[in-house]
């Protein structure tokens, strides 16, 4: 595709180096440039429209208008544009936010470390557990278990504890602290005859089996994300949660629920801890916290962690670790703006019943020669392919028919994510029934195309 030098598109490709994109396949295509946005919906430079059915990069739960988000960030800009929290200085938009996560996720969660993406909020917890188990006297309990497939973003640490090749091939990752264990996808993994509760004792066995085998006053954290997004929206099978625990309780080893994705009202529920019964010793927290109208995560903790982390911060002079920008004070304006929004206007239970439409309209698919699993729950869901039902067998090259249908929703304006041999859907919470019927409309155009280039 020819592109004008002076362009926007050509500019694109002579200057800019995109994010998780195969830059000679960009050099060819060029990018499509959106310059505006309206409601679920948003608008390339020829003016065509297309419906955001993954809320950017499952993040922009309120959509992409929201005028009281846009004028709590004028508000803050004009009152205290920056302030940094180093030294004990502070502001009133990062404690009110502070005290509104403590008081609005799980009980046992006391203390609120902020940074400004989901992948420095789990860099950070790998450095907060180590200083942590330092002060309290077991410095040998530094490894993290994470598991195959899962998404803990993308720094050199915070990629380590992620589970997908892409993001390890050509970067030296994973480092040697993470370790990984199975993928909890009873469809894809589970044996001939084992039922959904036999495959999670058997993926519970594996995790106690690694940590005895690594040994247990090594293994400080198991990591996961309660429902799996990047890595497909892998629903995690019954049971899986509650004997996870129970084996991470009986080694002392710290449970980190990562809802940077699920977070919010995804599942159907505020946080996907509810849905699945988690309790965890740490919670991550980021992408629909702000709408992702600024950069904002946050990591909140037992009381327990943050006794061990203070001690140690009173031995040593400070917990010496923060950002420029950790708790900004624009960003946590826009936070406390999002979050009294998502509870106003009940957008938990919309995201419920727009999630029961979407996954019903997508079930339609099951029987689709093409297609091997239909799953979600709340308003997040995939479709997975397969080039036999049978077997299961994806395609080659990996992910082949996922792509295809991807560009044909693109051609139809549907934007979504293919993730392996899935197609992923997380549209804005916002979104509302003819929406999501348009959403499927589109899809469905879209399948058409895609199964008869493929079938060609």
């Amino acid at each position: 595709m020819t592109h004008l030098p002076n362009s926007v598109q050509g500019r694109d490709l002579k200057y800019l180096l995109h994010p998780v994109t195969n830059a000679r396949a960009h050099e060819k295509h060029g990018p499509l440039i959106i310059t505006r946005g309206e409601g679920v919906r948003v608008f390339d430079d020829t003016g065509k429209d297309y419906i955001e059915g993954l809320a950017g990069l499952w993040s922009v739960a309120l959509g992409f208008s929201e005028q009281r988000l846009v004028d709590a960030a004028i508000r803050q800009m004009q009152q205290l544009p920056y302030m940094h929290l180093f030294a004990s200085k502070g502001h009133e938009p990062s404690v009110l936010l502070a005290e509104k996560l403590v008081q609005m996720t799980p009980d046992g969660l006391d203390r609120v470390h902020f940074t400004n993406s989901g992948s420095e909020a789990n860099d950070t917890v790998i450095k907060m557990v180590w200083f942590y188990n330092n002060a309290i006297g077991r410095p040998e309990k530094k490894k993290f278990i994470g598991r195959i497939k899962g998404y803990h973003g993308i720094t050199i640490a915070a990629g380590s504890l992620t589970g997908l090749p892409a993001n390890h091939k050509g970067f030296d990752l994973p480092l040697d602290f993470a370790r990984h264990v199975s993928t909890p996808h009873f469809w894809r993994f589970g044996e001939e005859g084992e039922t959904e509760d036999q495959f999670s004792d058997r993926l519970a066995t594996e995790l106690e089996e690694m940590i005895l085998t690594e040994g247990p006053d090594s293994v400080a954290a198991f990591i996961g994300e309660p429902l799996m997004g990047a890595g497909g929206v892998i629903v995690p099978p019954r049971g899986y949660w509650d004997k996870v625990q129970t084996v991470c309780r009986k080694y002392d080893v710290l449970i980190v629920a990562d809802e940077v994705i699920n977070g919010f009202g995804r599942t159907g529920r505020m946080f996907a801890c509810e849905t699945y019964g988690i309790k965890p010793d740490v919670l991550v927290l980021s992408k629909q916290i702000t709408s992702s109208y600024q950069p904002l995560a946050a990591v909140v903790f037992s009381d327990a962690i943050y006794q061990g982390i203070a001690d140690g911060s009173d031995r040593l002079g400070t917990f010496g670790h923060g950002y420029t920008t950790s708790g900004h004070p624009v960003a946590t304006a826009v936070g406390l703006e999002c979050i009294s929004i998502i509870e106003e206007r009940d957008l938990v239970s919309n995201a419920a019943r727009m999630g029961q439409i979407l996954r019903k309209g997508l079930a339609r698919y099951a029987d689709h020669p093409m297609v091997g699993e239909v799953r979600g729950a709340g308003l997040i869901a995939a479709v997975e392919f397969v080039s036999d039902k049978t077997s299961k067998a994806g395609f080659e090259p990996v992910g082949l028919a996922a792509q295809a249908v991807v560009t044909a929703c693109q051609a139809h304006g549907l934007i979504l994510r293919v993730s392996g041999e899935a197609v992923c859907f997380c549209p804005p919470m916002i979104i509302t029934e003819e929406e999501v019927r348009d959403l499927l409309h589109r899809f469905d155009l879209a399948m058409n195309d895609a199964f008869a280039m493929i079938a060609a």
